[in-house]
């Protein structure tokens, strides 16, 4: 084994330090990233966090850091919550008349095989909001001052009663006429014969249909509420009508 020689000394490695100091530096940087990641606030999903709380207490409240948070209003409309997890409002109408525009489309749908060779007027279906309304031509089902349904009508009633009935509301019957005098003798007036229509086709809803008497009205107003000016053949046409009508939010 070889000696040292005596002027070989160990040499002391004055650079050490720099190990470390790369591995604070190392270490500081990781640390700022890391406080520099979790800094960043996601204005929207922060917004969606917010919103979903008050969707969860049924409150909008306003307040700070440096007040107590208030809670102002009520915490629903009509016993509804009234906004969603996001915030926005919700469209309580918007259900309504999706759900009108389906018992429209069915009644159509089912209506076009028999109407295939019936003018366009016999029926007519309007939707409003939450509201059905079926119209009826007074001259096509009813015999010019009678107020017995023509049989030849009685599918064209019994497709839309299937609807209207398995919807489960109340349906109102409305009879309507033109500004002329009642033909024959059976009925006074147009008072008369518009309520006695009304009154047949909800008779036969409830007879044919099984419909429960409690969810039917019916109800005549004669030539007061026209549809347009009866000045003309066309007119006092549009207005000789029995209306069939669902709300489907007769709650409100």
């Amino acid at each position: 084994m070889a000696r040292r020689r005596p002027y070989e000394q160990d040499t002391e490695n004055h650079e050490r330090w720099l190990i470390s100091y790369a591995d604070f530096i190392t270490l500081l940087f990781a640390f700022f990233v890391v406080m520099y990641s979790t800094s960043r606030v996601d204005n929207k999903r922060l917004a969606q966090v917010v919103h979903a709380i008050q969707f969860a207490m049924h409150f909008k409240g306003t307040g700070g850091v440096d007040r107590m948070q208030l809670f102002e209003g009520p915490p629903t409309d009509g016993g509804r919550c009234r906004y969603d997890r996001l915030g926005t409002e919700f469209k309580a109408g918007s259900r309504q008349k999706a759900k009108v525009e389906q018992v429209r489309k069915r009644i159509e749908r089912k209506l076009s095989q028999y109407l295939q060779q019936r003018p366009e007027n016999v029926v007519q279906i309007d939707t409003q909001k939450d509201r059905l309304n079926v119209r009826l031509s007074a001259s096509r089902f009813f015999d010019a001052g009678q107020a017995a349904i023509r049989p030849e009508m009685i599918p064209v009633l019994d497709v839309i009663s299937t609807e209207l009935v398995a919807i489960g509301l109340p349906i109102r019957i409305e009879g309507h006429t033109d500004e002329g005098k009642a033909l024959g003798a059976r009925f006074r007036d147009n008072w008369d014969l518009s309520a006695s229509r009304a009154a047949a086709v909800a008779s036969y809803l409830q007879r044919a249909h099984g419909i429960d008497g409690k969810l039917l009205a019916a109800a005549g107003f004669g030539s007061t509420r026209p549809l347009t000016d009866g000045s003309t053949a066309e007119g006092r046409e549009a207005n000789r009508r029995v209306e069939m009508m669902v709300e489907f939010n007769p709650g409100e």
